[in-house]
């Protein structure tokens, strides 16, 4: 089998993901961010999305070489940083299950995963008015309910 590659994008909207194998895509994920990951830094978010998509394709990834493309440049060093706190401490520790490259992949060529990771839930439609139709009819089937309403025996 051929080695898989995987584009990921970060966004402060959500994340995205490509996998493709042969240049040919086999699957596209996304996710919004959940209300305490907005706060995240552009580094932890773009290592998230990373996260993000091995996480959701282990099945195709894990034990098999793949090729990891971020536009986020310092990622490609992620393992030789001294300094990282404890959630990206966790996250190298995922990383180590697999056999992946991660490469720095310009942002503005990575229209998809960008698309993906901008791409926003639509919020259902709301009802703030009613239009009634008024039949002919209507006024009188009302003033008869009013009048049927007021007899002493409905009082």
């Amino acid at each position: 089998s051929e080695d898989f590659v995987v584009y990921c994008d970060a966004s402060h909207k959500g994340l995205g993901a490509v996998l493709m194998q042969r240049e040919k895509v086999i699957a596209y994920a996304s996710r919004q961010l959940k209300v305490h990951k907005r706060n995240y830094t552009t580094h932890d978010l773009e290592l998230g999305s990373v996260v993000f998509a091995l996480k959701i394709w282990r099945h195709y990834l894990y034990e098999t070489r793949c090729t990891v493309f971020t536009d986020h440049k310092s990622l490609q060093h992620i393992l030789d940083q001294k300094d990282l706190n404890m959630r990206q401490r966790r996250w190298l520790e995922l990383l180590s299950d697999y056999d992946c490259d991660i490469r720095y992949h310009p942002g503005k060529e990575n229209v998809v995963v960008n698309a993906l990771s901008r791409k926003e839930q639509d919020v259902p439609l709301r009802v703030r008015a009613l239009v009634m139709i008024i039949s002919l009819d209507l006024p009188k089937q009302i003033l008869a309910a009013q009048i049927e309403a007021l007899k002493p025996e409905n009082l």
